[in-house]
């Protein structure tokens, strides 16, 4: 594990390993390196696996510092204490949003973008599990208990096996003599809980200043936040997307999947 200092002082942990072409991973909204442990073995070159303020092994910041905007000046303070000029990323979920930023604000920085389950819009039915869960302690006290349970609660999944949904309960949580915690600071609802009932902004213009960039987008077949007519619009906007509809997924994909690995494979393949 590496770490650096942002510039209002916060220490964050991130990931390195492999050399070549790099992969900058940057995870979900309450997620950390970890959401990358199925795929990194399928991933060439460099890789790169950050955890964000408030995330994983990262600080604890003020909630109104959990936005995109300084989580993205967060990426770019990596890079350069890296020193690295230029990165592909790839970004689930909350990842992708911070990739169609810098896309838009520091686009001389990235070789590519691979978003996982994201787009420019999100449904309001994602939106509103969203609300529900972030921040919130989980009821169980065990792994076990926690396994029992978890296939329940992630919509849009189907035949995931259950060693896998027992990996997944050791990347959401830790077991302490009181109980499951949480991964991340539970703050991070403050910021979350505005944006729900603030106006949605329009990120059109931050995933057309993909222009130019090798793209690639996988997407759940049962997504609840990237929905089928804002994939047919992203893929009208860019036809020569790498576009891969997982079967039997939800927000958001594993990442190991078939048709993700061979969506990754052509875009690393298209990558300068």
């Amino acid at each position: 594990m590496g770490t650096f200092c942002t510039s209002d002082g916060l220490t964050l942990a991130y990931d390195d390993q492999g050399e070549g072409p790099t992969i900058l991973c940057l995870s979900g909204l309450t997620r950390c390196a970890r959401d990358f442990a199925y795929v990194l073995p399928h991933l060439p070159g460099r890789v790169i696996r950050m955890d964000y303020r408030g995330r994983g092994r990262s600080d604890w910041a003020a909630p109104e510092t959990y936005t995109i905007p300084i989580e993205a000046r967060d990426v770019i303070e990596l890079l350069n204490h890296l020193g690295l000029d230029r990165v592909a990323v790839l970004g689930t979920s909350r990842g992708g949003l911070i990739a169609m930023l810098l896309a838009a604000t520091a686009k001389d920085r990235l070789t590519g973008v691979c978003l996982n389950d994201i787009g420019p819009e999100i449904a309001p039915t994602g939106m509103a599990v969203i609300r529900d869960y972030v921040g919130v302690a989980p009821t169980s006290k065990t792994y076990a208990e926690a396994e029992a349970q978890i296939a329940n609660r992630q919509p849009g999944f189907s035949g995931v096996p259950a060693s896998r949904w027992a990996e997944e309960v050791r990347h959401f949580y830790d077991e302490t003599p009181d109980g499951l915690a949480l991964r991340y600071d539970p703050d991070l609802r403050v910021p979350v809980l505005a944006n729900v009932e603030a106006e949605a902004p329009d990120l059109w213009p931050f995933f057309d200043a993909l222009a130019g960039l090798p793209l690639a987008l996988i997407r759940g077949k049962n997504s609840n936040i990237l929905s089928a007519d804002t994939t047919a619009e992203m893929r009208a906007r860019r036809p020569d997307m790498i576009v891969a509809q997982v079967p039997d997924r939800g927000h958001v994909p594993f990442l190991d999947e078939p048709q993700a690995l061979a969506a990754i494979a052509e875009w690393t393949a298209s990558l300068p």
